[in-house]
């Protein structure tokens, strides 16, 4: 199985492994499955360090690309595609990492692996 991983699920793993759903825990311990994080990840992550959003998380940002490495994820780069259609998504969902994430998802064809149920207004299949 394939899922792309939200931000917060990204965190979760790695920093807060118990805050996970069992589910969500399952899947990103099954090493059959096949881990994506997107680089809107990266960007949300910097961003909110640099806001001092994510006070947890500054060694993280630091070393993410060690991290997503280590944990054996695969990065999923943001295309020209991936942008047009994260631009084009209807919905009130103001969130450009989400809509970026959620855009990925649908193009690819994959899950997302997230608690957040407001994802769920772009048609995308959520997993938790």
């Amino acid at each position: 199985m394939k899922v792309l991983l939200d931000t917060h699920t990204l965190l979760w793993a790695t920093l807060s492994v118990s805050t996970l759903s069992k589910r969500a825990a399952h899947v990103i311990a099954n090493r059959s499955n096949e881990i994506f994080v997107s680089a809107a990840s990266a960007w949300e992550v910097a961003t909110k360090v640099r806001l001092g959003k994510l006070p947890h998380a500054v060694l993280f940002e630091r070393e993410f690309l060690v991290k997503v490495d280590e944990a054996g994820y695969t990065l999923l780069p943001i295309t020209a595609a991936h942008a047009l259609r994260a631009g084009r998504l209807i919905g009130d969902h103001r969130d450009p990492f989400d809509r970026m994430i959620a855009a990925q998802a649908l193009a690819e064809d994959i899950p997302i692996l997230s608690i957040d149920k407001s994802l769920d207004s772009f048609g995308i299949t959520r997993i938790w």
